[in-house]
This record gives structure tokens, sequence and C-alpha cells, in this order.
């Protein structure tokens, strides 16, 4: 599976802004497809921030790590700024998130039994 540079997210925002400059990034059928996730665990040493993106599912007693990402401390910035502006601009189109309800944690005890289906 081939990285893609966090970096890329400060010169993208800009792209999207200014349709000044053009960057050219594959983008395969595998990641095309993306994977999804419902609990992120972020952890950082002083030179990296580690981005843990996982499955839980309900009845099924462990976690899967669906995707890893690993950036340097300034790409972790640019990516909280660039989530935060895109949070806001889809907020201004389609109203404000409701924030209001504790999303579901995951189940903390994992030794009870799974379901079967």
């Amino acid at each position: 599976m081939k990285a893609v540079p966090f970096f890329y997210f400060h010169y993208l925002y800009i792209m999207e802004e200014k349709k000044e400059n053009q960057i050219n990034i594959e983008l395969t059928d595998e990641i095309s497809s993306g994977v999804y996730t419902n609990l992120a665990i972020i952890t950082h040493s002083p030179s990296e921030f580690v981005c843990d993106f996982i499955q839980m599912m309900p009845g099924v007693p462990k976690g899967k790590v669906r995707s890893r990402v690993i950036m340097t401390p300034q790409n972790a910035k640019r990516l909280m700024r660039a989530l935060q502006e895109n949070v806001e601009k889809f907020e201004q189109t389609f109203g404000a998130l409701d924030e209001s309800g504790t999303p579901p944690m995951p189940p903390m005890n994992f030794g009870t039994p799974t379901t079967q289906a």
C-alpha cells in the first residue's frame, strides 16, 4: 500500500481555492473505495503522530485497525486545520452538526461472549 504524504493537504486546499497550481496524484482502485471506521485512537511522540482508524462491530469482542496513518507534528496540525475548515464549509452548506448526543463508546469488557448469527 502506497502512503500519501499529508503535507499535500495544505497544497490541495490552496489548489482547491485558487485553482492556480496542479498536482498529479494517483488514486488506485483499491484505495479509492476507502475503509469504514467508527473509532480513532491518536498517539504521539516528539517526532510523529500516529492515527489508528478502527472498526468496532456490535457483538464482536475485538476491534480491527483498518488503517494507520503516521505523520509529522507539523503535518498533523495542517490536517487539523484542513478538517476544521472543511467542517465549517460543510456546516455553512448543510447546517450545524448536532454534537449534543454522546457517541456510543466501544465495549470495554471484551471478556463477554460474542453473539452468533
